[in-house]
């Protein structure tokens, strides 16, 4: 249990800067900047995440964890802000806005944690 734990507060961070990169990009710059902004950001921060979880846990392999992260985010989008901050699904016809950023994330931390068992 503490492992699983591990894992998702890992996702969690991961997904919270995320959000951040999205909420203070809207008050910078408009929406289709902010987009590019939070694609480019998204495999970054969890680049950085995932090398953190591997030199210090790696309780799971690069493939595993990827998905795992990568679940994650895609869950709390669904779950959290579409409905609670957005009020519309619309964003997941956004290739730019969701499907992007999670194909990225997913490769972001495989590579990542490939390299680190390398």
């Amino acid at each position: 249990m503490k492992k699983a734990m591990i894992i998702l507060l890992h996702a969690l961070v991961g997904w919270g800067l995320c959000g951040a990169v999205i909420g203070v990009g809207r008050k910078l710059w408009g929406i289709e900047t902010t987009l590019v902004v939070h694609a480019l950001a998204a495999p970054a921060i969890f680049a950085v995440i995932s090398w953190l979880y591997f030199k210090k846990f790696h309780y799971t392999r690069p493939l595993p964890t990827a998905s795992i992260f990568t679940l994650f985010v895609m869950a709390m989008d669904a779950g959290l802000v579409a409905p609670l901050f957005e009020k519309s699904y619309a964003m997941f016809a956004s290739v730019l806005g969701t499907w992007v950023p999670f194909a990225l994330i997913f490769v972001a931390t495989w590579i990542t944690g490939g390299l680190c068992d390398a």
